[in-house]
This record gives structure tokens, C-alpha cells and sequence, in this order.
């Protein structure tokens, strides 16, 4: 049997990966688990001297989750912006693979799926850094790595179809720091979003970051509602089959043409 073309498109990139992993272990792995050390540990005994817990948590168990899925957004976003342009504009490996019978919208969802991956292992490696460290209560909090997983892919399918269609990098800069990072603190990864003004909450909870926060955290912490988090997914599988659906078309537009 045949491989499918959307399993070469990851292969493609599990190869490079596999030549490339040393450099990327700091700000894929070792990054995000320093942040949650010093968030978590450091900041959480200062919350737990001053007010004690947040949200019925300590403060180690209510950012642990919050961390993991916003590291998981993260490491979607920069894959699906610089690397996506590279294989159109400066190396055109997108442009190699689509002269083979694997089509563009093929490459957009192997592509997206690979991110996805990247963020299972990651998240994984995470997780059971905060379970050592006591920070996952409930037996639970395995499926919060699906949840951020699916963040990722969230992140990663529309900023793809966006970053396939641009000549320059020159917006990605303002995208991580007008976008990503101001999710990155504002979507209940650090804070509930009750202590927000009450006109910002609803876009808050607008976020893919806050519904993939409430999974993980609902996961780590044992307070699932399955109300509230069918929701959560049906939001991000939206943001995924979107994505896909703009991807085709930008990949195909941009690649055949």
C-alpha cells in the first residue's frame, strides 16, 4: 500500500527535524519549563504567602495547564510563519513538492498535522515535567495534551494560509507581538479572566488560546464539564477547519499559479 501524500509531506519534515532538533530543544522544551519553574515555583509561593490560592488552585496548578497550551500556541506560530514563507519564497520546497502528485492542499494539511505533532511531543515532555513537580492533580490531566495539541493546530492552519500568500517576514514581528503575546498573557493562562475589566472578557474569551486553556485546565485539575468543553473543542475544530479550508486555497494560489 501506498503512503499517504499528506504522511510524506510530515516525513518531509520530521527528516529535517531529525537533522535540525539540537538548536530548537531551548525554545521548544527547556524555554517553556523554565518559564513554569520560575511561574510557577518562584511567583506561586508569593501568590500562596500573599492570597493564597487563585480560582480554588494553588497558583502552581491553575498556570501549569495555562503554560503548556500557550507554549504548544507559540511553537505553532513560528512554524507557521517563517518556515511556511521559506518554502515558497527563499528555499521553494513547497514548490518541489507540488511537481510531484502531492497537491497543495495536500502539503497545507501535512504541514499543519506535522505542527500539531511538533506540539504533542512538546506538550508531552511538559506534562510530565509539571506532574513531578506536583502540579497535575487529577488523573485526569493526560488529556491535556490533546487539548493543547489542538490549540496548536488551531494556531498553526490559519496563520499557514496566511503566511503562503506574503513576499516579506516584515509583519510576523508585529503578529507575535501585537498578537500572540497579548494572548499569551490575556487568555487565562496567568490570571482567570474574571479579574479582567468586564469589557475585555468577552473578547478574551474569544481566544482559541482561552478555550485550549480551560481544556488543559479542566483536564489537570479534574473539573471537567462536558457542556462547557464540547464547546471549547467544537471552537477550535472550527479554527482548524477553517484554516484548512483558507489554506487550500491561498497553497493552491500560490503554488500553481
Amino acid at each position: 500500500m501506498s503512503t499517504p501524500p499528506v504522511v510524506r509531506v510530515m516525513e518531509r519534515e520530521a527528516r529535517v527535524l531529525a537533522r535540525l532538533w539540537r538548536g530548537m530543544v531551548f525554545s521548544t522544551l527547556l524555554s517553556p519549563l523554565l518559564f513554569l519553574a520560575a511561574m510557577g515555583l518562584g511567583l506561586g509561593g508569593l501568590v500562596k504567602a500573599h492570597t493564597g490560592r487563585v480560582a480554588g488552585l494553588t497558583y502552581l496548578d491553575f498556570v501549569a495547564p495555562g503554560l503548556m497550551v500557550a507554549s504548544a500556541m507559540q511553537l505553532a506560530a513560528n512554524e507557521a510563519m517563517w518556515p511556511v514563507l521559506g518554502g515558497v519564497k527563499w528555499m521553494k520546497t513547497f514548490h518541489a513538492t507540488v511537481a510531484t502528485p502531492i497537491t497543495a492542499g495536500e502539503i497545507v494539511v501535512g504541514y499543519v498535522l506535522w505542527v500539531v505533532v511538533r506540539a504533542i511531543g512538546a506538550s508531552t515532555v511538559f506534562f510530565v515535567v509539571a506532574a513531578l513537580l506536583g502540579a497535575v492533580p487529577s488523573a485526569w490531566g493526560v488529556l491535556a495534551i490533546p487539548a493543547a495539541a489542538l490549540c496548536a493546530g488551531a494556531f498553526a492552519a490559519p496563520l499557514a494560509a496566511y503566511s503562503v500568500t506574503l513576499d516579506t517576514d516584515l509583519v510576523f514581528p508585529v503578529i507575535m507581538r501585537v498578537g500572540v503575546l497579548p494572548l499569551f498573557l490575556f487568555s487565562g493562562t496567568f490570571f482567570p479572566l474574571s479579574q479582567l475589566p468586564s469589557g475585555l472578557r468577552p473578547l478574551a474569551a474569544m481566544s482559541p488560546l482561552w478555550h485550549g486553556v480551560e481544556l488543559a485546565r479542566g483536564a489537570t485539575t479534574g473539573t471537567l464539564h462536558i457542556g462547557a468543553d464540547i464547546v471549547h473543542v467544537l471552537v477550535l475544530l472550527a479554527c482548524v477547519g477553517a484554516g484548512f479550508a483558507w489554506g487550500r486555497r491561498t497553497f493552491a494560489r500560490r503554488l500553481t499559479s
